[in-house]
């Protein structure tokens, strides 16, 4: 075998590549970077404090909104995870003409601006708020309205890339029920698309302020507004570690989801090596 030579095209795409990777790179973390400076940086002197970051735990009511946002987060992806997988799922096998029809149901909240959104709720909401209090987790309904158009995609992905129907029958064939099938056949191999809907989830809900300010409820980025005027160093804190956490869950999901084709992989090589 001769070794690989480098083209001049080659090198030349790989340096554009390089530099395009160097541009975006610096471009999305400056601003990062200019946060870190300015939460971290003594306003009365000319040194550098970390009373911004400890003030995310020292203050009761941010430290209250990000417990709240955190439980919203989590209660939306379970709720989400548990009306989208198997309804995509029975949709695909028993009523596939009805795939455009959910597709444009769940993309539909894409196209109404959240203010509607809170204005035709609100009716609605008078009745939940009666039935489950007054607490902010009641917010999870409607974010799992506004996380719908994001995770089906993601979860469309996923089911696409699988022969489903074939999987479904086989598992049924040897005697497991529907609610078998999906938690120990559908799920594991739409594993990397319901990560990435659950982190996509987590990231909006995180981010959302409209409708948590318009329905009066502390979350944290009320909070952080909140805070804005009349802390900047922690309002900015709490704004960087947000995007942070979003980076660590895009960082995660890559993990994970490079580790599911390793050993998807090694499972392939395994059953097509000869005995």
């Amino acid at each position: 075998m001769t070794p690989t030579t480098m083209t001049p095209t080659s090198t030349r795409t790989k340096t554009v590549r390089t530099v395009c990777a160097v541009l975006f790179g610096l471009f999305f973390l400056f601003p990062l970077y200019a946060m870190a400076d300015f939460s971290t940086r003594d306003l009365q002197g000319a040194g550098r404090t970390l009373a911004a970051w400890s003030n995310l735990f020292a203050d009761n009511a941010l430290y209250s909104a990000i417990v709240v946002s955190v439980l919203i987060a989590l209660l939306t992806v379970a709720v989400m995870l548990v009306l989208l997988v198997p309804t995509m799922t029975w949709v695909r096998l028993r009523a596939p003409w009805a795939n455009g029809l959910m597709e444009f149901l769940c993309l539909l909240p894409l196209a109404i601006p959240a203010l509607v959104i809170v204005v035709g709720l609100r009716n609605v909401y008078l009745w939940v708020t009666y039935l489950l209090g007054e607490s902010a987790l009641v917010l999870t309904f409607v974010y799992v309205i506004l996380v719908l158009p994001f995770a089906y995609r993601a979860l469309d992905s996923a089911l696409r890339g699988i022969d489903l129907a074939t999987l479904t029958e086989a598992a049924r064939s040897l005697g497991a029920g529907w609610t078998t099938t999906l938690v120990r056949v559908v799920l594991p191999n739409i594993w990397a698309g319901v990560l990435s809907a659950a982190f996509i989830s987590v990231a909006v809900v995180l981010g959302e302020y409209t409708i948590a300010s318009l329905s009066g409820y502390e979350t944290l980025q009320v909070q952080i507004v909140a805070i804005g005027k009349s802390d900047g160093p922690t309002s900015v804190a709490a704004s960087l570690a947000v995007l942070l956490f979003g980076f660590a869950l895009l960082l995660t999901l890559s993990l994970l989801a490079r580790r599911a084709r390793g050993a998807r992989r090694a499972a392939e090589t395994t059953v097509g090596a000869p005995a």
